[in-house]
Parts: C-alpha cells; structure tokens; sequence
C-alpha cells in the first residue's frame, strides 16, 4: 500500500455546530471554514497526496433556508477569486463536480469556469470541488450515457461504467475523511468511494488544521487494506 494516499476526499462537516457553540448564526460557521479549506488543500499538496476532493454543496443542500444557500453562493464565489492566484502558483489544477443546478448564480458558474481554465495546466496537484454533487445523480447520469451510446448491456462492465461518470480520470478515494465525529458518506462520490478508508475525526471542519490532517494520513497508513481478500500469509490456510 503506499504511504501516502493518492486521492483523499473531505466531508467538511461541523460549521453548524460550530458556530451553534459560539451562539453565532451558521453563517459564521461557514466564513471561518475558508481558513480551513486553505490549510488542507496546502496540507494535503505538501504530504505527496495527488488528488484531493473538497464536498462543498450537495444537491440536497438546496433544501437549506434560502438566506443561508444564498450566503453560501457569495462566500463560495469570494472564496475562489480571493484564493486563484495561491492556487495558480501552487500549481493546483482545480475542478468543479457538478455545478450544473440553473440555481446557481451566472457570475459563481462563470467563475468556476474561469479558475478551471486558468489552472487546466497545472500538475502538482488536482483539487476537485463538489458543488451541487450527489453521488446517485452521476451514477444516473452515467447510465443514461451508456444507454445513449447505444452500448449493449451484456458488453456494460465495471470500467465501461466508469468511463461515462464526470471526470473518469479521477482514480478512487483512497482515503475519505468526515470532520464533526458524524458517521456518513451523505451521497459523496459513491462510486469512486466504494474501498476507501474512513476516518471521522471529532474536531468540526473550522477547527481542523494541516495537524489534524496529517493525523488522518497517519491512520490510513496503519490500516491493512485488503479489498476483500485475505492477508498473504493466510492464503491457503485452513477457513
């Protein structure tokens, strides 16, 4: 296995609770994430980790109070100008999973636009930001491409599939990490997930830091990942 997990994907879970225990509106919780999302991006670029997948928005995030989604689309669109030229010379190539909802602001659609075209050459590493994702649409989406194509069923395999998703260069999640100490994948990525390790820290996601994440890369190396075989010395073994 090697030490350093090729893609780690990120439930950032807790800015509610955060700013509950402050007695702040969520939306405080949601401004003092920014600081977070920095310091693991920087975090996960220096420890040799190639891909790291951020779940911003999902597609039932939608349901939230109207005031808070339209906070969120404000934050998120300063958020990517601010922190463009940081991810341009850290040679960051950035995606955006998703994105596709009409609700979503022109100007934030337009930007997410402009950051992927502006970072299409980098090779350091690739940041792929969830916003309006739900990991059952892409499977839908994916199975209406097959059928589209024309593609018999009994010729459908596990790659053929794969191919169709969004992004099939995207290699699967390693390691899945969920902030807030909450058990759940929510709908996140749910194919390139299916053998990832989990890890679900206490901390919420404003107070996680390079530390923390380091930590969860600390975990994962400890784990014997088998994809449902056995360890090699048990092979032949009496059941």
């Amino acid at each position: 296995m090697r030490s350093v997990p090729r893609h780690v994907a990120c439930v950032m879970d807790g800015n509610g609770r955060w700013a509950r225990m402050r007695s702040l509106p969520r939306t405080a919780g949601h401004r003092a994430a920014e600081t977070t999302v920095i310091e693991t991006i920087e975090a996960a670029r220096t420890s040799g980790v190639e891909w790291l997948s951020l779940y911003a928005f999902s597609t039932e995030n939608w349901n939230r109070p109207g005031s808070e989604v339209d906070y969120l689309m404000r934050l998120v669109r300063r958020v990517v100008r601010k922190h463009a030229p940081l991810l341009l010379a850290r040679g960051i190539r950035c995606r955006f999973l998703g994105a596709a909802d009409p609700r979503i602001p022109r100007g934030l659609a337009q930007d997410f636009s402009d950051l992927t075209t502006l970072t299409a050459e980098n090779q350091e590493m690739t940041l792929t930001v969830a916003f309006d994702h739900g990991g059952r649409q892409d499977i839908v989406e994916a199975a209406r491409s097959l059928i589209r194509s024309g593609t018999p069923a009994d010729e459908v395999t596990e790659q053929l599939f794969a191919a169709h998703l969004p992004f099939p260069d995207t290699p699967d999640v390693d390691l899945a990490i969920r902030t807030s100490g909450e058990q759940r994948i929510s709908n996140f990525m749910l194919w390139q997930v299916a053998y990832a390790e989990w890890v679900f820290p206490d901390v919420l996601w404003p107070d996680f830091r390079g530390p923390d994440f380091r930590a969860c890369l600390h975990t994962y190396r400890s784990r014997d990942r088998r994809f449902g075989g056995v360890p090699p010395q048990t092979i032949g073994d009496p059941s």
